[in-house]
């Protein structure tokens, strides 16, 4: 590790590492420069066939063309979430090159990837920078990887390669449909999974850019999300993905009452609020709570006739539904969560496609998070200051990762629809376990026993007076979660050995992760 051992204390109170995977890092708190955009090696329309044809024989070639070598960075996307067949097919090459210690820098890992592990352990990957999840995420956190975890928002993963913070050196870019120059779409072909939003950064930075798909169309595959005039190589794999699979347990709505209850009265806050009103615009995540809500909001639409400007997706169908029922004017879509989604997005031109640059983005002139009237998220543990963890549970172990949660909290108004225990847990603590969100940005806790409100927001305060929520203070909620479940949980005992960082929004650390086994 070296100097990742030497730790100092940030603006939260959290150690964090002066150096981590051979880089110097700023604490949160600390003013960070702001960077200057970033771009890949300049290339010429001389080094390409003047045919447009930049397809290759297969995956290997690609890489052997692209100049593989040992310590690259490489990056891939997740849009076909626990369906993805592209990353173990790049991988598998690369070992077959015989290259050791890659950085792997994927939008976010799932389930799935539990096969990649391997090639931690025989060194063709060094570390992964990116969203954790499952099996993987418990890899890392018992200390099997050689350098750190680095987990980033979307947004700053966009940020992060848009200031030069890191630079992928080779892109694998999975192309549901794709033609010979590397125009190519989410929206269509056998493998369509929506939206390719999170793969805009790597075609605009990575210095070598391969797509790859399993339907390779004549040219002109229009229109294209990705643009070829970003692309190097083709490659056509037998098959990319499997689309069912971007649908998950994550993605379906709560059958549980008490969860049910959350998003009950998360809705009529919005409606006590005044936030709901015609040509409001909203965001909830794909978790069943989440769901839930937009059930609740899809039926008080109908009931006072009240239409949303947009909608800020992941789309799921139910956004869908409201959307051709003439509900919203636009769903801003940067992650397809269904099959519903997917047609949306090929037919409706009013379903958008968003990158994170235009969704997320702190880097920017502005972006679509903070002009959202509110967003309705989860957490796995809150504190008493509103602060808020994402990542882990009260184990430590990285078991989510952070997605788009640190950039909504921008929106106008924040609201964490939250259990006050889990498993006989309670999820309010006076420390958080790992610190993902800082409680200034946080307005407004939801749960089965009461709604909880930032005092920084007495315009909320203002608002809901003289209704008939169950408004009570934080701390009232943290003790009746103790009483039920008979005390406060043991706090978990602080790590020695870093195994990871969450970073902040602007590229700062927020927090390290600590071996836990």
């Amino acid at each position: 590790m070296g100097g990742e051992n030497l730790m100092r204390e940030n603006k939260v109170g959290r150690m964090v590492p002066q150096e981590g995977n051979g880089r110097m890092l700023i604490p949160y708190g600390d003013q960070k420069p702001l960077g200057h955009h970033t771009a890949p090696r300049t290339r010429s329309c001389g080094e390409f066939p003047p045919s447009g044809d930049k397809t290759v024989a297969d995956l290997k070639t690609a890489l052997k063309n692209a100049g593989l070598r040992d310590g690259m960075v490489f990056s891939t996307h997740h849009h076909f979430r626990n369906g993805d067949f592209v990353a173990a097919q790049v991988f598998q090459a690369a070992q077959e090159l015989d290259v050791k210690n890659l950085i792997w820098f994927p939008s976010a890992v799932f389930p799935c990837h539990e096969p990649l592990l391997k090639y931690i352990e025989n060194g063709v990957i060094h570390h992964i920078e990116g969203s954790l999840n499952g099996p993987v995420g418990t890899f890392a956190s018992a200390g099997k990887m050689p350098g750190l975890a680095v987990l980033r928002s979307h947004g700053s993963r966009y940020r992060t390669l848009q200031d030069g913070e890191l630079h992928v050196d080779i892109a694998v870019i999975a192309a549901p449909e794709c033609d010979m120059f590397g125009n190519m779409t989410g929206a269509r072909g056998p493998s369509a999974c929506g939206v390719l939003g999170f793969a805009v950064a790597d075609a605009q930075y990575a210095n070598h850019v391969i797509a790859v798909t399993d339907s390779l169309v004549p040219f002109p595959a229009a229109p294209w999300q990705i643009p070829g005039n970003l692309v190097d190589q083709v490659v056509r794999l037998d098959q990319i993905g499997d689309p069912a699979q971007i649908v998950s347990g994550t993605t379906q709505i709560t059958r549980s009452p008490e969860r049910l209850l959350i998003a009950e009265f998360a809705m009529k806050f919005v409606i006590a609020a005044g936030i709901f009103k015609d040509g409001w615009s909203f965001q909830a995540g794909a978790g069943g709570t989440s769901l839930a809500f937009t059930i609740f909001a899809r039926d008080e639409m109908r009931k006072q006739n009240v239409t949303a400007s947009y909608i800020r997706g992941g789309s799921t169908k139910y956004l869908v539904e409201m959307l051709e029922e003439g509900l919203t004017g636009s769903i801003l879509d940067g992650q397809t969560f269904d099959l519903d989604g997917v047609r949306s997005v090929r037919d409706n031109p009013r379903h958008i496609m968003t990158s994170p640059f235009n969704s997320y983005n702190y880097h920017g002139k502005g972006n679509v998070a903070s002009m959202l009237d509110c967003v309705l998220l989860g957490a796995t543990e809150v504190d008493t200051e509103f602060n808020a963890n994402v990542v882990s549970h009260s184990d430590g172990q990285m078991l989510h990762g952070i997605g788009g949660w640190q950039d909504a909290l921008f929106s106008k108004c924040t609201i964490l629809a939250v259990p006050t225990f889990r498993n006989r847990v309670p999820i309010i603590r006076d420390r958080l376990t790992t610190f993902c969100g800082p409680g200034e940005l946080i307005d407004v806790i939801v749960t089965e026993r009461g709604i909880a409100i930032n005092p920084l927001r007495q315009d909320l305060y203002d608002a809901v007076e003289g209704s008939n929520l169950p408004i009570r203070p934080l701390a009232y909620l943290k003790q009746q979660a103790e009483d039920l479940c008979g005390g406060a949980p043991e706090p978990q005992a602080p790590g020695t050995r870093p195994v990871g960082l969450v970073t902040w929004v602007d590229g700062t650390i927020l927090d390290t992760l600590y071996q836990t086994s």
